[in-house]
């Protein structure tokens, strides 16, 4: 199950939000959440990066 960038949800692939970028789809529970993404995309792409990092 996808989990929600902005706020940490998880939510189904069925959910109305998402957006694809870069080659990805992300998954929203909200608008709200999918707006916030898209304004910091590049934000949140940097977090991902550095949790990818972590587990290493």
């Amino acid at each position: 199950m996808p989990k929600d960038p902005v706020c940490g949800n998880y939510v189904s692939k069925d959910t109305p939000y998402k957006r694809d970028m870069e080659d990805r789809t992300y998954y929203f529970c909200s608008g709200e959440c999918a707006e916030e993404f898209e304004f910091n995309y590049e934000e949140y792409l940097e977090v991902e990066e550095e949790a990818k990092h972590i587990g290493e």
